[in-house]
């Protein structure tokens, strides 16, 4: 099947998920290749199988290269330990799930593979390069560009909402999520890459080391009731893909084009892996 018709195929049974952003109006039909509302606004799926919810392109710094380097190393596995430890906190049984800010998609692809239920998954981003990518994935999620504080979904269309390290706009979450539907948020904690953080900057840099003290604070504010879990592994680094580790965060940004050098040519054997996971329920 063509992607764009498994697109289709996946607009027709899910229509009134998605909502018309000129008049907050939920879709009531599909007509030809084009998603519709009531008063005729459409918007059209591309080739690719997915929906460009935005006017206009969105600035991000997510280039080709990075979003490239990002799914070779996640394919190989950096983030299984998150994955598995996100769907601990799931309810079982199939779910409506959204992931937010999905960029390449391989996280919500995995952890679908390892839910193994009939599952209706919709990961959304606002880079459309990352989302031109993750529609090459062999998944049965729907992608789509979107703007995270204008989210293009009807009220309580999700059971679950994930964020594997994703900017929030925590009064969008609460109108999409059903009543007693479940929030993942996942966040860096101080240990995340610190190998990278401690190469890429000087001691006596801010960037040297991290908190997420103001991530978790907002999060708790908006959600008093939601629980803490911390997790940390290390993972051991393929040497053919160190240089994709080092381009795949954000971290080689602000680094020294000498540091950066550097640290390419010290590769490391392992990095650890250190996040907290907050979950809350609607």
């Amino acid at each position: 099947m063509k992607k764009i018709d498994k697109g289709i195929a996946f607009i027709k049974q899910n229509v009134s998920m998605f909502r018309c952003l000129v008049d907050n109006e939920p879709y009531d039909h599909v007509d030809g290749h084009s998603l519709v509302c009531p008063q005729g606004h459409q918007l059209d799926l591309n080739k690719k199988g997915a929906i460009n919810f935005l006017n206009k392109t969105a600035n991000t710094e997510y280039d080709d290269s990075m979003l490239a380097a990002r799914r070779k190393v996640l394919t190989a596995g950096l983030f299984d330990g998150i994955v598995q430890a996100v769907n601990a906190e799931l309810p079982t049984g199939n779910q409506h799930i959204l992931d937010v800010g999905t960029g390449e998609g391989t996280p919500l692809k995995r952890l679908l593979d390892l839910r193994q239920q009939n599952d209706t998954a919709i990961g959304f981003d606002i880079s459309k390069a990352g989302v031109n990518l993750a529609t090459q994935l062999d998944t049965e999620a729907f992608f789509a560009v979107a703007d995270l504080a204008n989210l293009p979904f009807a009220d309580s269309s999700f059971d679950s909402i994930v964020e594997f390290f994703s900017p929030s706009a925590y009064e969008e979450f609460k109108r999409v999520l059903k009543p007693g539907g479940t929030l993942v948020k996942v966040v860096p904690a101080s240990g995340y890459l610190h190998q990278l953080r401690e190469m890429l900057y000087p001691a006596d840099s801010p960037k040297h080391t991290y908190q997420n003290d103001k991530v978790v604070q907002r999060f708790m504010e908006n959600y008093p009731t939601a629980t803490q879990r911390e997790i940390s592994y290390d993972w051991t680094i393929p040497t053919e893909l160190y240089v994709d580790l080092l381009h795949m965060t954000p971290l080689h940004w602000g680094a020294r084009p000498e540091t950066q050098a550097m640290a390419e040519k010290t590769p490391l054997s392992k990095v650890t892996v250190n996040v907290v996971i907050m979950t809350v329920q609607n």
